[in-house]
């Protein structure tokens, strides 16, 4: 590190998950490097079993299976080494401060952990980075087009400039294609994968609704519905702020009509 200026420990952590809610889901691969005031560096890294099965859209991600951490320590029996690399440090990562801090914080408290990492400086690349480089139109224009936009936030003006820098990024990147069956399928890389706009469901391989989120993440639609002890799940999310679309869906399945992908 040539460029920051440390008075303390400063530990960069980074983590592989079974999906995206912080509170609910569970860790399967961390990594953290510990860097001293004085340069010296030490580095952790392990598999960890989530003792519960992790989704398949979440392996899409990462490419960890079930296999791969079964024989894996869970957290509980990683936590105390996890403490000794966060102990007097401050903290850093790329999206940790949204994500991967309050899930590692969910985990700490669930191994019986009383560290608290509220306590600790965060630094987040991410938000660094959009803070340096914001990805609004104006920045936009100025960027493709190589001019300021006049009359931001008029709706002519923002239309016109869309417009315009569209047209300059095909020209502007060689993997950005010129017809537009292409740029949609670029523009819209996961279309046909999930039930909802919201995407709180998922398809599966058998065309069937799967959760992406909750306590039911990776259970399929049909089963949680057909459970009694599960139904009250559904209707608990009926009475919370879930999109139409999505209380549609709920509503048929308690019904006993559940949505389908055909082929």
């Amino acid at each position: 590190m040539r460029h920051l200026t440390l008075t303390r420990p400063l530990t960069f952590f980074d983590l592989e998950t079974t999906g995206v809610d912080p509170e609910n889901d569970r860790i399967v691969q961390l990594a953290m490097i510990r860097v001293e005031p004085d340069g010296s560096r030490r580095a952790y890294e392990t598999l960890v079993n989530p003792q519960r099965p992790i989704p398949p859209q979440a392996t899409a991600v990462h490419g960890i299976t079930d296999a791969d951490v079964k024989d894996k320590p869970t957290f509980a029996a990683v936590a105390r080494r996890v403490e000794q690399m966060l102990t007097g440090s401050d903290l850093a990562g790329y999206n940790s401060i949204r994500f991967d801090g309050p899930l590692l914080q969910a985990e700490l408290r669930r191994a019986g952990s009383e560290l608290d990492l509220r306590g600790a400086r965060h630094l987040d690349a991410l938000v660094i980075f959009r803070l340096m480089e914001p990805r609004n139109l104006t920045a936009a224009y100025r960027k493709y087009c190589g001019k300021d936009l006049v009359g931001a936030h008029s709706a002519l003006a923002d239309t016109e400039a869309t417009l315009e820098v569209l047209d300059a990024q095909v020209a502007f990147y060689d993997a950005v294609p010129a017809d537009v069956d292409a740029l949609h399928a670029l523009c819209n890389p996961d279309e046909g994968r999930f039930v909802d706009r919201g995407r709180k469901f998922v398809w599966n391989g058998d065309g069937r609704a799967v959760f992406t989120f909750g306590k039911h993440n990776g259970e399929v639609l049909d089963d949680v519905a057909g459970d009694r002890g599960k139904r009250g799940y559904l209707e608990w999310m009926l009475n919370k702020d879930f999109s139409e679309e999505v209380k549609g869906i709920l509503r048929e399945a308690l019904a006993g009509v559940f949505p389908r992908r055909d082929g």
